[in-house]
């Protein structure tokens, strides 16, 4: 099976203002998440993709366009990797979200939580890991993929991978335009970056 790069988008004013954005249309990078995701593509141009899959939200194609373009790849939308379904909490702020006690149970218990008018922890595991393995059957051993989604889902995928039980997933970080790499074999899977950020061009 392939290596996969988990690529988080850039950066947008919801995630500037500490709030969950969740599956809302039009949720566009900033300026600064404009700058992520150039500096992304320019820093990876030298390893070559197989293919630039990405969540179909706003944010995240935003992301996946200047990586594809650098490889002359297109970006393939993919709606298994979007963001979590957050229902009644989309679009809220963690702030004010902090004072619910259902946050506390998130945080402490995530395996037996689910969002409010939206999906289980254990439904959007499945989806990820079901999507991850669909792309996987797709390539070659040597090919390397790029799969550009979202905080959580990420966070999600490599806990399942690296054997970490969901309760504990929180304990990962993922910043924006990060990368975190996992070499895929039949019988196991190798967690070979974490969180790796590219380096950004100093504002004019």
């Amino acid at each position: 099976m392939p290596t996969v790069l988990l690529i988080r988008h850039g950066e947008n004013d919801f995630v500037k203002k500490g709030r969950l954005a969740g599956r809302l249309p039009g949720v566009h990078l900033n300026a600064r998440g404009q700058a992520q995701a150039s500096a992304l593509a320019e820093t990876l141009k030298g390893i070559k993709l197989a293919a630039v899959y990405s969540s179909p939200l706003d944010r995240a194609v935003e992301t996946a366009r200047p990586l594809a373009a650098a490889q002359k790849l297109r970006v393939l939308r993919r709606p298994g990797l979007a963001e979590t379904l957050l229902g009644d909490w989309e679009g809220k702020s963690i702030k004010a979200l902090q004072r619910d006690k259902r946050w506390r149970a998130l945080q402490e218990r995530p395996a037996q939580f689910r969002f409010p008018g939206g999906e289980s922890m254990l439904e959007q595991l499945a989806r990820l890991v079901g999507e991850v393995q669909a792309l996987c059957a797709a390539h070659k051993a040597k090919d390397v993929i790029a799969c550009v989604s979202h905080a959580d889902p990420i966070k999600l995928i490599i806990a399942h991978y690296v054997g970490m039980p969901l309760d504990q997933f929180q304990r990962l970080l993922i910043h924006t335009a990060s990368v975190s790499t996992l070499v895929i074999h039949d019988d196991r899977v190798l967690l070979e970056r974490l969180n790796w950020v590219a380096p950004e061009k100093p504002s004019k």
